[in-house]
């Protein structure tokens, strides 16, 4: 109904303007709002006092002359003037029941739109460093990540899913280095183990395959291994040092192609752990962008070239610098430090340089929260490589908090102290972790309650939505157990019969999911969806205590199994959206 106002509006301001009553050169956006108050009518516009200033006339002289100009239509019954000049519909209400024939006529199509058809959108997300599973924390990225490129998707965005895997640089070499030597540890040798190194159960299984298969063939001895090493925190040195000087040390008693090994081996393990985690936790990429793939071919260099031919690179103290705080970043970046190693940031610039030239419309980074630090240099990257800030759009998440009872979890992912991923969905499953992941806004600080996720009550939301598409469910099998026919055409013509206000309430909500939808989508906050859910189911709910669908009167019966059927296709379009399981019984 929103789309046929705006089009009524949009007709009326262009009869206006032809008219030579209203002389404006662009139109703002034609803003329709649901009314709280019946007495305003259905549906409310603010355009006239939009257009006031541009089109140098009293609001509400200009919002009269488009209520004037409005074309008839059979489901406004009456327009009225309000206030400083808004525009106030009311809607015919045999209008309202045509969303269940519409909802019945488009099925899983219903609520789509095309709104950004022909736009390709980028999502990056997740793309956790490859050095140990994915903890709890990622898990609401990538339940965030995935609602809103499945959101973008729905309303017609061409929509690429992206992880940035970061198999290059110093995290990597603690990894391989940390797997090396828990393998000397398999082979005998006993390790002092770096209290900077990785120290999760995996990092000893990987090496414990390593050593399965290849026997002693990496082995060196220890105390060549630790000779003059500078020393480690614990023994009053620094941890940094300590673990630099080991990478260093392994990559010359290995030699490039053994210490390879080590690296891939545990890149390959790690990131392939990675994979079948957000697989099976129903997160789908069409890439993979290897960090490594950047330093191969020479993106890179070729970055910092574009920004060394825009003046935008100096060099100083040995280093190469990007003047980032002349766009608006707090301060200078290095790019290249003194023995000639890219930065991190070097790759990133590289990376969104590559994005920039993939031709996408629309760039989107979902970092964690407390990369915030990190927006304004990427912001000034993307000016100084010569493209439109405005293409980049940077949503922030903050990291879930788990709670056993009163004692927070702790989250250390070298120290190996975490609750992956994997194991909050064998707990909880996959539909309440994504589901209570997504329900509020992404930057809200969120603590998971483990207890409220698996319990089968009404307070567990996730639950309580779908129960409400499982009630439906056992309705039709009551109509098949009493022996009952449904005849689905003479429902509909029968719905101008569903006169409760719980009936009502549910028709007025099933009109609402395609503009709930598309706010979701170009907002980028799928908690709008999930909220839409838990009104649409309660007022089933509410429906289904107060009323007996199955009644005598055929007409009746068929238009309240025609609504509720309804209800149960708008939820199986919304929690498929959001990737979570529609059950028949529960």
């Amino acid at each position: 109904m929103k789309k046929k106002l705006e089009e009524l509006i949009l007709q009326a301001i262009e009869s206006l303007k032809a008219e030579g009553v209203l002389d404006i050169e662009t139109i703002p956006q034609i803003t329709i709002d649901r009314t709280r108050d019946a007495s305003h009518g259905d549906f409310a516009s603010n355009l006239a006092l939009l257009l006031a200033k541009p089109a140098k006339s009293n609001p509400r002289e200009l919002a009269a002359r488009i209520i004037a100009a409005l074309p008839a239509h059979d489901a406004v019954t009456k327009v009225e003037l309000a206030g400083p000049g808004f525009i106030n519909f009311f809607i015919n209400p045999n209008t309202q029941y045509q969303v269940v024939s519409q909802i019945y006529a488009q099925g899983l199509e219903y609520g789509l739109s095309k709104v950004g058809a022909g736009k390709k959108v980028q999502v990056e997300f997740v793309s956790a460093n490859p050095t140990g599973p994915l903890h709890v924390g990622h898990g609401r990225g990538a339940a965030y990540g995935s609602a809103v490129a499945d959101l973008l998707q729905a309303v017609g965005f061409d929509v690429c899913r992206e992880y940035y895997v970061n198999d290059a640089g110093r995290q990597m070499d603690i990894l391989a280095t940390s797997v090396w030597l828990r393998y000397l540890e398999e082979c005998g040798e006993e390790v002092v183990f770096p209290s900077n190194g990785y120290r999760g159960g995996y990092v000893r299984d990987i090496a414990r395959d390593i050593y399965l298969n290849a026997g002693n063939d990496y082995r060196r001895p220890i105390d060549l291994v630790f000779e003059n090493i500078t020393p480690d925190e614990p023994q009053g040195g620094d941890k940094d040092l300590h673990i630099d000087a080991l990478i260093q040390r392994a990559k010359t008693l290995l030699g490039a192609l053994q210490y390879r090994d080590f690296f891939q081996i545990g890149l390959d393990s790690i990131l392939d752990d990675i994979k079948v985690d957000l697989k099976e936790f129903g997160v789908e990429y069409q890439e993979w962008f290897s960090e490594r793939h950047l330093m191969d071919d020479g993106s890179v260099e070729k970055a910092l070239a574009r920004l060394r031919e825009k003046d935008h690179l100096y060099e100083r103290d040995g280093a190469i610098w990007f003047a980032s705080s002349q766009l608006g970043d707090e301060k200078d970046r290095v790019v290249v430090r003194e023995n000639g190693q890219y930065t991190y940031f070097a790759s990133d610039i590289a990376y969104h340089m590559n994005k920039l030239d993939r031709g996408f419309d629309q760039i989107i980074d979902i970092w964690g929260a407390d990369h915030h630090g990190y927006v304004p240099r990427v912001r000034a990257a993307i000016q100084a490589l010569g493209a439109d800030e405005s293409k980049l759009k940077v949503l922030l998440v903050q990291f879930a908090v788990l709670y056993r009872g009163e004692e927070r979890v702790q989250m250390s992912t070298r120290s190996g102290e975490f609750v992956t991923l994997r194991q909050l969905r064998d707990e909880v499953g996959k539909d309440a972790a994504r589901f209570f992941y997504v329900m509020r806004r992404s930057e809200q600080h969120m603590d998971f309650d483990l207890k409220l996720a698996t319990s089968k009550s009404n307070e567990n939301p996730v639950f309580y939505v779908q129960y409400a598409h499982a009630r439906v469910c056992s309705v039709l099998r009551q109509l098949d157990e009493k022996s009952l026919e449904r005849n689905v055409e003479q429902g509909m013509e029968h719905l101008n019969k569903l006169t409760e206000e719980h009936e009502n309430a549910l028709l007025v909500s099933l009109a609402r999911y395609p503009e709930v939808l598309e706010k979701a989508a170009l907002q980028y906050e799928p908690h709008q969806l999930v909220l839409y859910l838990r009104e649409l189911s309660h007022e089933f709910h509410t429906y289904y205590n107060a009323h007996q669908f199955l009644v005598e009167d055929a007409c009746i019966r068929d238009a309240r199994l025609n609504l509720i059927c309804a209800v149960r296709q708008v939820l199986a379009n919304g929690l498929g959206i959001l990737n979570i399981n529609t059950p028949e019984s529960m």
